[in-house]
């Protein structure tokens, strides 16, 4: 007997043990979905994610794939059979539960309906068997982009709202889509005006400049001659709309080589680049119009010539990056009238600079010029150093 009593109590350890671990899992695990929030909360976050989804889908929906994605994420978001996006020239993308055959040519039919009187419609089942739709206008800028239509068993009056949301929601991602667009177009014509101020004044003064030495220096006018041809080289390049700040510097390099030879010793350049910085990506052309500009309307109106300091430092997150000369200087008024836009000005890319900067770094991310009449200018940019959406040719 006393065995029995023995193997009794510890097997009653052993179980006891046992349901202390199973109470304390039991615990911790209520306590995790706790921590995840309540059904309400994670239902809410499910929302959010796949609209986040299928907004990147549609943001990029150029092609048949990516509206196809975009279809798959809005079935989750309404809960329908199958969804149907009737994109233009009748392009249908489609993801249903229940297999696509016929869903195709019934969006289509839908579609044409909803575009004619651009409004949202119900359409019952046309023979048994057969779902029933919902349609909405996806509509940007005042027209209609294309369709979204929902199948189901039966079409209730939640699904029919919750399509003319969706719809609502599609529009306002498309027309964000046509101002990035936009902006990217507006950036490109920025960097065309960029090159066309280049173009008439420096190239002018640059061949002068070579011609003038070939018959007194002429290994020095083929020095020129390729210093130009490197300049010109980046300058009017076609790929990409970013740099780095070491290939910036290099054409800057070409730009003061050929400007030396037109002042001689009245121009000194002085560097003060912070190694760690070479590699930060920065919008191609934004340093070298500061250049530009400080030579041709803080140092060429004066007989004198005058300094230009170039110098970059690694400010921890950011790169700043500055041009000062001590040249002419100008009105801070004058100034602040040419960067808002509000006044012509012969200063077309310290404006072009800073709208591109603002546009890219937000409000904040414009230039920061210091300056007064006869005090020369120091212009500052400040630069993220984590660039992930910016690429550069290299």
């Amino acid at each position: 007997m006393p065995d029995a009593v023995w193997i009794a109590a510890a097997v009653g350890v052993v179980v006891g043990a046992a349901l202390v671990v199973a109470l304390v899992f039991a615990r911790r695990l209520a306590m995790g979905a706790r921590d995840l929030g309540s059904d309400a909360e994670r239902a809410t976050y499910r929302t959010l994610h796949v609209a986040g989804l299928a907004a990147a889908e549609l943001r990029s929906a150029g092609d048949l794939p990516s509206t196809q994605r975009a279809a798959r994420h809005l079935r989750g978001l309404l809960g329908a059979s199958a969804i149907a996006i009737v994109a233009p020239d009748d392009v249908v993308a489609v993801d249903g539960s229940i297999g696509t055959t016929g869903f195709e040519n019934a969006a289509r039919r839908v579609a044409e309906r909803v575009r004619a009187t651009n409004r949202r419609q119900v359409f019952p089942r046309r023979e048994a068997g057969a779902p029933e739709a919902v349609g909405a206008p996806i509509v940007v800028h005042g027209e209609v982009w294309g369709v979204l239509v929902a199948f189901a068993d039966s079409v209730r009056a939640p699904l029919v709202r919750a399509t003319g949301e969706v719809a609502r929601w599609c529009s306002a991602q498309l027309a964000l889509e046509e101002l990035d667009a936009s902006r990217a177009a507006l950036a490109e014509a920025e960097l065309r005006a960029l090159r066309a101020q280049i173009s008439p004044h420096f190239i002018y003064n640059a061949l002068t400049a070579i011609a003038s030495f070939i018959s007194t220096d002429p290994p020095r006018a083929r020095e020129l001659v390729l210093e130009f041809a490197d300049f010109t080289r980046y300058s009017f390049r076609r790929q990409g709309e970013f740099t780095t700040l070491a290939e910036e510097l290099r054409s800057i390099h070409s730009y003061l080589e050929l400007e030396r030879a037109r002042f001689g010793d009245r121009l000194t350049v002085r560097l003060r680049i912070s190694p760690e910085t070479l590699a930060t990506v920065i919008p191609f052309l934004s340093v070298q119009p500061l250049v530009e500009n400080a030579v041709r309307h803080g140092l060429e109106p004066g007989e004198r010539g005058g300094v230009i300091s170039i110098a970059s430092s690694d400010e921890g997150t950011h790169t700043v990056i500055t041009v000062e000369d001590d040249g002419a200087g100008m009105d801070p008024e004058v100034l602040r009238a040419l960067l808002s836009g509000t006044e012509p000005t012969t200063h077309v890319g310290l404006r072009n600079v800073d709208t591109r900067l603002r546009q890219l770094y937000g409000a904040r991310g414009g230039l920061v010029v210091e300056t007064n009449q006869g005090a020369g200018s120091m212009v500052r940019m400040r630069v993220p150093k984590s660039q992930p959406l910016h690429e550069t040719d290299a």
